[in-house]
């Protein structure tokens, strides 16, 4: 019933499509920041907290650690175990969740704001006193342990991680966030209280507010939530060196449809070029039955049901990759395709049409990410961590509608790389070396 309640209020505080968005900067008495949008029109308040580092700082010896670590961060806290967590979270009407990717732990919660004190007492003690209980840990690692036997035997997991694999070598990011079989089985109670300590900090925290709260109710609740935490943790990894040639690397998998998974360098979220790249994507791959792959591979030649292209922003490593499914005798001569167009867009450019309908798109569907609370203060946080300046939001169509034809045809022609270009197929296509 409670949690039914929490639901309604956050679709409750779905606002209209903001042209404009009026973003806080909140520094606490303890000196942690956050960012806040300040919506009283509904008693509910949206947290979106990333912790810069994720599943990237795991040593070599105990990758997985981290992933681990944060799977068990709501199964026991405190003096409570993981059913006096869930059921004291219920009694609140408080959501809470816990993951972890390559760059960052993710925690959302969402709370009333009458229950909103209890509620980041509870979040407080899941972040910070944690209790590791041993049943707990074993009931989690079964988890993991069964989540990587799944991928195993997902084409399209076992795609993505034969190319990062083999782009990155022995940096953090050529393994899988969940580690392995043989690893999360090695990994010690020690293990996770090391990843605890190392990932969870206050050097490296970005939070995101949205909601029922005041700049002045929130800076003291951050110095409560975390001003127990360790004030650094462990170093982040330094670049990774992308290593990947242009080519293709064959996976054998029994499946009448193979999945290719493509790709090569990308560039920074700073880099000037950025907004060039960002629409230029949409345009090559990235909009759907608008994109120029879609029309090409699937309506004019029918080679497969989809193809995408996107700009992954990793923190140390960013790239440009793309994927398609495709029945294994067609699968050569979409690779083909996929190489002509690349090479054309980075010959050629874009034409002012495609330009046009790009930009109207991005810019027309942009306000729709902001119709509620809980994804303004999850937008908040990935703004912190990626760097981006507080005024973005309300500058970023602006940004997108400058992007001209001289610019997509200067960041083509430096970006998109055919011969780089390295495509890994999983399954037992036809006609491919």
């Amino acid at each position: 019933m409670f949690r039914a309640l929490l639901v309604a209020l956050a679709l409750l505080a779905a606002l209209p499509a903001r042209a404009q968005v009026d973003i806080e900067e909140v520094t606490s008495p303890g000196g942690i920041t956050a960012w806040l949008v300040e919506d009283h029109s509904v008693p509910f308040v949206a947290l979106d907290i990333l912790f810069e580092g994720g599943t990237s700082l795991d040593p070599e010896e105990a990758r997985g650690a981290t992933y681990l670590m944060t799977g068990l961060l709501e199964e026991g806290a405190a003096d409570m175990d993981n059913a006096e967590f869930a059921a004291r979270s219920e009694s609140l009407a408080a959501y809470f969740g816990f993951d972890a990717n390559r760059d960052s732990i993710n925690v959302t919660a969402r709370m009333l704001t009458e229950t909103r004190d209890e509620a980041v007492d509870l979040l407080r003690a899941a972040l910070v006193e944690p209790t590791f209980e041993p049943r707990a840990i074993e009931r989690v690692r079964a988890q993991v342990l069964s989540i990587i036997d799944s991928n195993a035997d997902d084409p399209g997991e076992i795609a993505s991680s034969t190319f990062y694999a083999r782009a990155f070598g022995n940096h953090p990011y050529g393994t899988d966030e969940e580690g392995t079989t043989e690893g999360v089985n090695a990994l010690t109670r020690d293990d996770i209280l090391a990843a605890h300590r190392g990932a969870l900090a206050r050097d490296r925290v970005h939070v995101g507010v949205a909601g029922d709260i005041t700049a002045e109710e929130l800076g003291p609740l951050l110095d409560r939530l975390f001003g127990d935490l360790p004030e650094t943790g462990t170093p982040l990894p330094g670049d990774a060196p992308y290593g990947l040639e242009g080519g293709v690397t064959v996976v054998d998998y029994p499946t009448p449809q193979s999945t290719a998974f493509f790709g090569h360098r990308g560039l920074e979220r700073d880099d000037p070029d950025f907004f060039a790249a960002y629409v230029m994507n949409q345009i090559l791959g990235g909009g759907g039955f608008r994109s120029r792959l879609m029309e090409e591979v699937r309506v004019n030649r029918g080679l497969t049901y989809g193809i995408s292209t996107f700009l992954v922003l990793f923190d140390h490593g960013p790239m440009m990759l793309g994927q398609f499914s495709s029945s294994n005798d067609l699968v050569a001569d979409a690779v083909e395709v996929l190489r002509a167009e690349w090479a054309d867009m980075a010959e050629n450019g874009v034409t002012a049409e495609e330009l046009e309908a790009a930009q109207t798109y991005l810019t027309g569907a942009y306000p729709l990410r902001f119709t509620g609370n809980d994804r303004i203060a999850g937008i908040l946080a990935s703004m912190q961590i990626g760097d981006m300046p507080i005024t973005y939001i309300n500058t970023r169509n602006e940004n997108v509608r400058a992007v001209t034809q001289e610019d997509i045809a200067r960041v083509a022609a430096r970006l998109l790389d055919p011969d780089g270009l390295h495509v890994v197929v999983v399954g037992q296509p036809e006609g491919v070396d």
